[in-house]
């Protein structure tokens, strides 16, 4: 007999500074010390953060930051202790795999979301007691811990595990939705961020609560008729319901290369292009699928990023074809700037195309 819908979860697993956790585990001298992973963990050379310990965000280190600016907050906090290191996807991956085989071991429809989070599908009456059951068999198998948002939908249960951080579990649904989330501001919702809350904001809206109690016809307007709808949902919670386990299949690969000095010379630049599509392309040919669509990334200094992309002829995997597309996009550059970074990603075609 089929579970009723109140007894149907979704819940979201999310491990805790899980690249920084991972580290500790192979280090256990770190433990306790401000750990800060990203690039080749060289904090004099160009690079970001890739994740910090709780013990590092105390200082106001975090993902994305530049780990020369990193260095140099912890430098101005008198923080001596502080460690940074190389990123080593591999052992993450490795990790994340234990976790996720873990986790499909209970009674629930797993859908992976990426390294270190999921989406459980569960149909039980105590989904706290699931949550903790999780937690607990993740801990005993892999020494990492997590937090775990409990909802009746996605969206609920991805918003719902920040609160529960760290090592907790915290339950959002449309019973207690606006009193949590209400009068918090737009971009505390998952799937808005900084232009879009200024989009809102320009229209009067600041709260979820004014979110939901906003127009259909007034945001389809302002925003477009998918984009405001779509964002009207949110502000009342609604998101999808349905956790699948079909594996997620990547759209494309890419590659990018930080530069330690700047490019100055446009041949350097081609020349340099050509080389991180013939990477693409490899990465492309191990799955055996054909490129459809090529994007070229700069970020010119200090930190000015532009993308510029067009579709390829027919699909292809030849390497020649490709590079010469990619290094065609290096003549919309600005050749007066200088280069920080360069990146390319191939669009592929889908695994089920006809080959």
């Amino acid at each position: 007999m089929g579970a009723s819908p109140r007894d149907r979860w979704v819940l979201h697993v999310d491990l805790d500074q899980f690249v920084a956790a991972v580290e500790v585990l192979r280090h256990p001298e770190l433990r306790g010390r401000p750990v800060i992973v990203g690039g080749r963990g060289d904090p004099t050379e160009r690079g970001v953060v890739s994740t910090a310990s709780y013990e590092a965000r105390e200082f106001g280190i975090g993902s994305g930051m530049p780990l020369r600016v990193a260095a140099r907050r912890l430098v101005t906090r008198g923080v001596t202790d502080a460690v940074f290191l190389p990123v080593d996807g591999e052992a993450y991956t490795a990790a994340s795999r234990l976790v996720m085989d873990t986790l499909r071991e209970l009674d629930a429809v797993v859908e992976v979301l990426g390294w270190d989070e999921a989406f459980l599908g569960v149909a039980t009456a105590d989904p706290v007691a699931f949550a903790r059951e999780a937690q607990a068999a993740v801990l005993a198998a892999t020494s990492l811990h997590c937090s775990v948002g409990i909802g009746d939908n996605k969206l609920r249960a991805k918003i719902a595990t920040g609160f529960g951080k760290p090592r907790g579990v915290y339950l959002l649904t449309a019973d207690n939705w606006f009193e949590v989330m209400g009068e918090r501001d737009t971009d505390a919702l998952w799937g808005i961020g900084d232009k879009t809350a200024k989009k809102l904001a320009a229209l009067g809206i600041h709260t979820v609560r004014e979110l939901a109690d906003a127009a259909d016809g007034e945001l389809a307007d302002a925003l477009g008729p998918t984009i405001g709808p779509w964002l009207h949902r949110l502000g009342r919670g609604i998101g999808g319901e349905v956790v699948t386990a079909e594996p997620w299949v990547a759209r494309g690969h890419g590659r990018e290369t930080t530069f330690q000095h700047n490019l100055t010379d446009p041949d350097q630049v081609t020349a340099e292009v050509r080389s991180l599509a013939g990477r693409v392309t490899e990465d492309l040919r191990a799955e055996g699928r054909a490129a459809v669509r090529v994007t070229l990334k700069v970020r010119y200094a200090p930190f000015d990023t532009h993308t510029t992309g067009r579709p390829l002829a027919e699909p292809t995997l030849d390497p020649a074809v490709i590079a010469d597309a990619a290094a065609a996009l290096t003549e919309r550059l600005d050749h007066d700037r200088e280069v920080r970074l360069l990146g390319v990603r191939l669009d592929m075609t889908p695994p089920d195309a006809p080959g």
